[in-house]
């Protein structure tokens, strides 16, 4: 199956790419990783008046959507330029809240949404026991727990991941209880699948920075007098991913348009194997400055890795997929 971005989509994504280039993401990544959040501060308020955050809110929340598809364009780019904080994260918080709304909860929808959709609020969200991203960082720390949802009020020891930038907390029990009952657990299932959705579009856009600057850096590295580019194991290498790449993507928008938790499952598993494959070749044919942390590139390669298990391990993705076939009912 083809998808073709409309020309708004298009424009839309142009218009990202050429705000994120401006913007020295590395820069910011690296401040973010430090605990300096003035950067990414600075990004996430550029990302909110594009209307990046509004996608995922209904309207009657000052939100644009939910678009699903049009999230996916502009996740694909933040991937590409590797955004820093708890992105995907707050799209899961908004499409929880929406769900509740929907569901005779208005008011936690009504009182957390319009700050989120206007980037005044930094959300994360943890299910279960679970780690929540940027808990530090947040303005909007919510945790679900059976069927209740609660604003936690704090949280314990930060814990760094693989990628630096990406710092995992537990929020402290209690706190705040905003809703409670079966459409809790409702709702925390559709936040689920566009947390995925979000994760392998991001994943996606991570996998072809990956290949872009892969392909730039042999054009430019030689041995025996020729760029190793030009050597058929390398192309090989690069097509590969080029192939792996290019699958994932109408999967992603395939799943945007139907939004089924199997069909996202599928996406997301998919994107990030493909993201995760592009990242062992685009380190094995940079060498040894590949493993540096001084190079741009280990920004991309970490956090390809981070992706691969957030929100699903390939395991728990493709479990999901097999439930959708059989139509049982999967415990993620």
């Amino acid at each position: 199956m083809r998808f073709l971005l409309d020309d708004e989509q298009r424009a839309f994504a142009a218009s990202l790419d050429a705000m994120l280039s401006a913007a020295d993401t590395p820069l910011a990544v690296r401040a973010w990783a430090e605990g300096d959040r003035a950067p990414g501060s600075a990004l996430w308020s550029r990302l909110a008046e594009a209307g990046v955050f509004a996608l995922a809110i209904a309207e009657k929340y000052e939100g644009v959507g939910p678009l699903p598809v049009e999230l996916v364009v502009a996740f694909v780019e933040l991937g590409r330029h590797a955004v820093p904080g708890p992105v995907v994260e707050t799209v899961a918080a908004a499409a929880l809240l929406n769900g509740l709304g929907e569901r005779g909860e208005s008011a936690p929808a009504e009182r957390l949404l319009p700050g989120l959709a206007s980037g005044g609020s930094v959300a994360t969200l943890a299910m279960d026991g679970g780690y929540a991203l940027d808990a530090d960082a947040a303005t909007v720390l919510l945790a679900v727990e059976g069927e209740s949802l609660y604003r936690a009020c704090g949280h314990g020891p930060v814990r760094a991941s693989v990628d630096r930038a990406r710092r995992l907390a537990r929020p402290e029990a209690g706190g705040e209880l905003l809703a409670r009952g079966p459409q809790v657990v409702r709702a925390a299932r559709e936040a689920v699948t566009w947390a995925r959705l979000a994760s392998a579009a991001q994943a996606l856009g991570v996998g072809l920075a990956l290949l872009d600057r892969t392909v730039a850096y042999v054009g430019q590295r030689t041995q025996f007098g020729v760029p190793v580019g030009s050597f058929q194991a390398v192309k090989h290498r690069l097509a590969d991913a080029k192939i792996a790449l290019e699958f994932a993507r109408p999967l992603l928008f395939g799943a945007a348009l139907s939004m089924t938790p199997a069909d996202v499952a599928a996406a997301k598993v998919t994107a990030v194997e493909a993201a995760y494959a592009t990242a062992r070749t685009a380190l094995q044919l940079h060498g040894a400055v590949g493993y540096t942390a001084e190079c741009d590139l280990s920004l991309w390669l970490t956090k390809a890795r981070a992706l691969r298990t957030a929100w699903g391990t390939p395991a728990e993705c493709r479990e999901r997929v097999l439930a959708g076939l059989s139509g049982d009912r999967p415990r993620s």
